[in-house]
């Protein structure tokens, strides 16, 4: 197996607190790994670690060079916007099996962790068309991941948390518009609170505790302290640009950290304005919090993935192509401005 960004996916992983001992034996655990049926079209292969903590996922040479050609951007978004929806990358790799040709995966954290409880999935894309998807037979243990026509009569009740979370998604939006990406989903997972979990019961030890937590910035400085990022091999760096990036050029430059400039490095990360202009919030003090967020009756399993797919000049004819075939009707290949502001718009109208 051959790593790809070594360096810059260990620092990161230790940013959220991953140790490289539990990264480890979560991918070579003796334990079988849980392979995801997917209703995607596309024709990736999709794996859980057994302790389903971890998701894996093939990608094609395209999406990984995309990848580590934006990681310096993804990561100071990450940083300039702690409590991101984004999915976190936590490496690359590419292995050769026996007579077939390279395959490359990318390995992140998984939206829907701790699973326990969780009562539907949806992977919202903001459209109509190809988004429903039949589900589960009643009794059936076969887990099925819904559309955006299957979530039509229900909504995510967050009460005060909900202004966060409409700001949230417009700055990732925003992010993903200037990658000149479309065609991503906000993953969305209902778990009934118990009664104990309501509100958290907010003690004074337990508001300390969280609010130490959810200001803490692990990633404060991240790029600039990176170095080695890109150690490819040279299928992977070829001589070419990538949205408007030469990869020989990011390999000479370390993908060109040591001229990020942050807001974290010349703010303090307990003054106040800083605070809110990383839109922080009060994290829940469970497991994967940062893709987590708690209603008065329902704890919502919430990520944006599936960030690979740029606006080419393919995907423009394709538009046209569905504007003649599903004429009002609402589908996925539009522009990345038009695709982020409808995300937005589903998120605004489905929440209360």
């Amino acid at each position: 197996m051959r790593t790809y960004g070594g360096p810059a996916f260990a620092h990161f992983r230790h940013s959220l607190g991953i140790t490289e001992k539990e990264y480890q034996l979560s991918l070579s655990s003796q334990s079988s790994y849980l392979q995801f049926i997917s209703n995607s079209k596309s024709k990736a292969d999709f794996f859980l670690t057994n302790n389903k903590r971890f998701f894996l996922k093939t990608q094609s040479k395209r999406e990984i060079r995309f990848l580590l050609s934006n990681l310096p951007k993804y990561i100071q978004h990450l940083e300039r916007y702690p409590h991101s929806l984004l999915v976190r990358f936590l490496g690359v790799h590419s292995i050769i099996m026996a007579q077939e040709k390279k395959k490359y995966f990318i390995i992140m954290q998984s939206v829907f962790y701790p699973d326990e409880r969780i009562l539907e999935r949806y992977d919202i894309k903001g459209c109509q068309v190809n988004r429903w998807t039949e589900p589960a037979p009643e009794g059936s243990q076969v887990i099925v991941v819904l559309k955006d026509l299957n979530f039509e009569g229900n909504s995510i009740q967050l009460g005060q948390q909900r202004s966060w979370l409409l700001r949230q998604v417009q700055l990732d939006t925003q992010f993903l518009k200037e990658l000149n990406v479309l065609d991503y989903s906000l993953l969305v997972a209902f778990q009934p609170l118990h009664a104990d979990e309501k509100g958290q019961n907010l003690s004074f030890t337990d508001i300390i505790f969280r609010t130490t937590m959810s200001l803490s910035n692990p990633e404060s400085s991240l790029l600039t302290s990176v170095s080695g990022i890109v150690e490819e091999e040279s299928d992977i760096l070829v001589s070419e640009m990538v949205g408007g990036v030469d990869l020989y050029r990011l390999r000479e430059l370390n993908l060109g950290v040591e001229n990020v400039s942050l807001q974290s490095s010349t703010k303090s990360d307990s003054d106040p304005a800083h605070i809110l202009a990383q839109n922080r919030r009060l994290l829940p003090r469970c497991k994967s919090p940062l893709h987590l967020l708690d209603g008065p009756e329902f704890r919502y399993f919430m990520g944006i993935i599936d960030l690979f797919t740029v606006y080419s000049f393919r995907k423009r004819l394709e538009h046209l192509w569905k504007c003649i075939r599903y004429r009002h009707q609402t589908f996925s290949t539009v522009s990345p401005s038009d695709y982020a502001r409808r995300l937005c718009q589903w998120v605004e109208s489905h929440t209360v």
